[in-house]
């Protein structure tokens, strides 16, 4: 491999973010190892003609890095399991990056996405605290905070919605629904173009300590400085929570 970067992307799905980052790093002529939980194996066929090794990893598996149970599992503890794992090599050749994907909802929560804004605020905690701890021994913690970006995840959440029975909340059906569409709108960034943005920074000499990019992100940005009553009626007349 000689001195090209070696780079682990995790959580690969076909026509994501992680996908695209597969394909961003290995432009940069980076040995890129693509992993995923056995389910999503296949999906992973057309990337050898990226020259990007795949791997079965499952981050939400003490054995293979039990079952996921939740966003908590996956996004927070999973990828503290991983740098468990990593950090130990990183720290003995003083070198090194971890990169951590958060969200600017993991800063600003909105309705209807509790569990996934709590376990993105965690990634984001546990990433400002390690870029600390781990500085001593030459390696580098980026926190990545995307916005509004394009991707089948998104767009699959949007399916699920449609199908679920919301018992108490059934007269915000569509409102929930709206929250579900609302990073895909069709000013959402692209994710080829986000993933190359992102990839382009990692690589720098000097890496920043959060990439914070894509559609919405200003919004965020002043909502995360405003006071609590303005976020909260944003948000209520933004998908129509009203008194039933």
């Amino acid at each position: 491999m000689g001195d090209n970067r070696v780079v682990l992307v995790t959580s690969y799905a076909k026509g994501g973010i992680g996908y695209e980052y597969c394909k961003a790093f290995a432009e940069q002529n980076c040995h890129v190892f693509a992993s995923d939980i056995s389910q999503r194996m296949h999906d992973m066929l057309d990337l050898s003609s990226y020259n990007i090794e795949t791997l079965e990893l499952d981050v939400a598996s003490d054995e293979s890095v039990a079952t996921a149970e939740g966003a908590y599992e996956i996004n927070t503890l999973g990828q503290l399991r991983l740098v468990q794992q990593v950090v130990p090599y990183m720290a003995s050749r003083q070198s090194g990056s971890i990169v951590n994907v958060g969200i600017v909802v993991g800063r600003v929560p909105t309705p209807w996405a509790g569990s996934n804004c709590a376990s993105k605020a965690a990634v984001h905690a546990m990433s400002n605290t390690l870029r600390v701890e781990l500085r001593p021994f030459g390696v580098n913690v980026v926190l990545v905070v995307p916005g509004a970006v394009r991707s089948n995840l998104g767009r699959a959440n949007t399916d699920r919605v449609g199908n679920y029975d919301w018992k108490l909340y059934k007269e915000f059906k569509e409102a929930i629904a709206e929250r579900a569409r609302a990073s895909q709108g069709g000013k959402a960034t692209d994710a080829t173009i986000f993933a190359r943005h992102v990839v382009k920074k990692v690589l720098s000499p000097r890496p920043p300590k959060q990439i914070i990019f894509g559609h919405m992100t200003g919004l965020f940005a002043m909502l995360s400085w405003s006071p609590l009553w303005v976020r909260d009626h944003f948000f209520a007349t933004r998908f129509n929570l009203k008194k039933v």
